[in-house]
């Protein structure tokens, strides 16, 4: 039973960080909009790149860890 609280801790600060990083999806600046009318198209380019940099970080740090 004590590695529940460290579990729940665990998922508290991933979700406080995944809501953080949140905020910021979409408005970084290389992220493309195009409106015409009713139609919007979004290309998130630098979106992806910072997405995809953070978790390549995050998978090769747990993967030193196992």
């Amino acid at each position: 039973m004590t590695e529940f609280p460290k579990i729940l801790m665990i998922i508290g600060g991933t979700l406080l960080l995944i809501g953080f990083f949140m905020q910021f999806i979409g408005k970084l600046p290389g992220d493309l909009m195009f409106k015409k009318g009713n139609t919007t198209v979004f290309f998130p380019i630098v979106t992806c790149i910072v997405i995809s940099i953070v978790l390549s970080i995050v998978f090769s740090l747990l993967g030193r860890f196992k």
